[in-house]
């Protein structure tokens, strides 16, 4: 079961497809999974403060064929779903509905997958990743999320970390923005300190691939280039989403001018809520992720200093949307 649990994940894709093929209310389901089934369910299972697994058997396991999976059935869901947004005689709830599902799939496939992929060392992973990010548009993410965000957590100088008070709205804006802005500059200083030609800026070959993707779309159809800016945007809206209920208000101390306190598990907010954490392949056990990043996600922890949120990560996603109810909920966790 450490094993097949994960394969519940897979409910999203099935949902989707679903929705796709059947059009009318079916293209509603994956919406209704993730936003109020999930977090129904998580609301009446008990939480599991158990890890998966003690160790990873090989290199080339269960857990990282898993996330290997995604990749065709990312690309795979999308391109079919491109293709009946050319479909003149499809009504607007089926369209919509549609488009709410891949968004979805952006978020957890395109960019939550994506992110357990980049923190490998393997290329093939990396290049896994990045290939699921052109998928939702957010291929920068690579580099801030891995040298930006790990680093400057819970600091004033980490665009990721929601200051307390800061709605989710603010900080979608501020999060978006500096998080392309510490790409750029990630990789021109990298490029400057090994004097190399400009050609080497990574952040700068990644936007140039999302630039060709985009004029092919744009070749192809106007129709299907809108569609697809759409879903990706829904999906980056996700991530950033998470972004902000997964460290608000969790600030690091500065040491001196030049050092804060070390990344510690109290430094993000926690969630044991099963669901939610099997379908975003623990994700939700975050403080274990940023105290230990290279720890694949079977083998995350639950850790008894780390900071809990109330519910799992859907249904404060939810609760994120109407700042005051979300203030009084963790501002008051704050507090304590």
């Amino acid at each position: 079961m450490a094993k097949l649990k994960y394969l519940i994940t897979f409910i999203l894709p099935l949902s989707a497809w679903l929705g796709f093929y059947m059009q009318g209310y079916y293209a509603w389901l994956t919406l209704l999974i993730s936003f109020v089934l999930i977090p129904l369910f998580e609301f009446l299972i008990p939480i599991d403060t158990k890890s998966s697994v003690e160790k990873i058997e090989s290199n080339f396991s269960f857990f990282r064929f898993l996330l290997w999976l995604i990749v065709p059935i990312q690309w795979g869901t999308l391109f079919w779903f491109l293709s009946i947004c050319v479909n003149a005689n499809m009504g607007s709830a089926s369209f919509w509905g549609n488009v709410s599902a891949m968004g979805i799939l952006c978020g957890v496939y395109g960019i939550n997958v994506a992110h357990e992929l980049g923190h490998s060392t393997r290329k093939i992973d990396q290049f896994f990743a990045k290939s699921l990010l052109l998928s939702s548009l957010y291929m920068h993410f690579f580099i801030e999320h891995n040298f930006g965000h790990h680093k400057w957590v819970g600091t004033e100088q980490d665009g990721a970390t929601a200051r307390k008070d800061e709605s989710v709205y603010s900080f979608w804006i501020r999060s978006i923005v500096r998080g392309i802005i510490s790409a750029w500059h990630i990789e021109t200083q990298r490029v400057k300190r090994k004097n190399l030609s400009y050609w080497h800026n990574q952040t700068f070959q990644l936007i140039l691939i999302e630039g060709i993707w985009l004029s092919v779309l744009a070749f192809y159809s106007w129709k299907v280039l809108l569609a697809f800016v759409i879903v990706s945007f829904i999906g980056i809206m996700l991530l950033e989403t998470v972004n902000y209920i997964e460290h608000y208000g969790l600030m690091r101390n500065r040491i001196n001018e030049f050092r804060y306190e070390e990344v510690e598990p109290a430094h993000s907010w926690n969630s044991d809520h099963v669901l939610g954490r099997i379908v975003l392949f623990e994700l939700s056990r975050h403080s274990d992720h940023h105290a230990n990043p290279e720890r694949a996600y079977p083998l995350l922890r639950s850790l008894p200093e780390a900071k809990h949120m109330p519910a799992g990560y859907p249904a404060m996603m939810l609760l994120a949307l109407v700042p005051a109810w979300w203030f009084r909920v963790m501002n008051a966790r704050l507090e304590n």
